[in-house]
């Protein structure tokens, strides 16, 4: 019993530091509904943003550079027109030259520039057409204020 009280303070102080830890995040806020969680990524004048699910599956990624992607992506792989940070974007499906993995179909990639030296390369590997609607309206929604971009990343 003598003990209790330290314990209780060591409880407090863990969580206090997750919420911090959480706060620090370079990353735009995810949805709570969504129970994705991130990983980032920093290094040099990039961040990347890895959204995994509960199931530990990577669903979505966001890399937020200076520098542009430079990635092909040809008309006849446009998909579904959209947005994201106040710009107009197009989704495509990937050329994987040739290869069609599992999942393939509704699987997304998009690059925008969203200021002057200031990219943003989205890519999307959900599970169903349903999953890739939900994470498409969730990047649509995402506020990069509080995010690297804000900070000069």
């Amino acid at each position: 019993m003598k003990h209790w009280p330290a314990v209780a303070i060591v409880c407090l102080m863990s969580v206090a530091s997750s919420a911090v830890a959480q706060d620090t995040s370079r990353c735009p806020a995810l949805p709570a509904s969504s129970s994705l969680q991130w990983q980032e990524r920093a290094a040099g004048d990039f961040l990347v943003c890895s959204a995994t699910a509960e199931d530990g599956r990577q669903v979505l990624s966001l890399m937020l550079t200076r520098n542009d992607p430079d990635i092909r992506l040809p008309r006849a792989l446009r998909q579904e027109k959209d947005s994201f940070a106040g710009e107009t974007i197009y989704w495509y499906q990937p050329d994987l030259g040739g290869q069609q993995p599992e999942g393939f179909a509704d699987r997304r990639i998009s690059v925008v520039k969203i200021a002057k030296d200031r990219y943003a390369q989205l890519s999307l590997y959900p599970a169903s057409s349903e999953e890739r609607g939900t994470l498409q309206q969730m990047v649509r929604g995402m506020n990069l204020l509080p995010a690297a971009v804000a900070a000069g990343r």
